[in-house]
């Protein structure tokens, strides 16, 4: 059964901007995940690119690319759908994990799963 747990602020994400972190225990693991606004809409995912697994972000909380297109691995330049988590080009493996984020309220909330679970749980 999933929970909605509150992440930040709707104002807090803007528009290919800074990047909110959390953490999570994913498949029992504590991990950094992320949430970003792309086009309007909020989307998270792991902290964790597909092709060597270590975390994104080249300066803290920054994914998007100059463009503001695409979310970028720092390390090895792959590059991912900031919608989706889909390999857009570059070294990857596959996609990003995506964790599901609902906005309400003017609050931004995620959603827990069988593997994504807070760190108190």
């Amino acid at each position: 059964m999933s929970s909605l747990i509150p992440l930040c602020n709707s104002n807090d994400l803007v528009n290919g901007g800074r990047a909110v972190p959390f953490d999570i225990v994913y498949a029992g693991q504590t991990c950094r995940a992320f949430a970003i606004r792309y086009q309007g809409q909020v989307h998270a995912y792991l902290n964790r690119c597909t092709h060597v697994a270590m975390e994104m972000d080249y300066q803290p909380d920054r994914f998007f690319d100059a463009s503001g297109s695409w979310l970028m691995c720092a390390t090895h330049g792959a590059n991912y759908q900031p919608d989706t988590g889909a390999c857009a080009g570059g070294p990857c493996r596959g996609g990003l994990v995506k964790i599901d984020l609902s906005e309400q309220g003017g609050v931004v909330r995620w959603h827990t799963a069988y593997n994504l679970k807070p760190l108190e749980f």
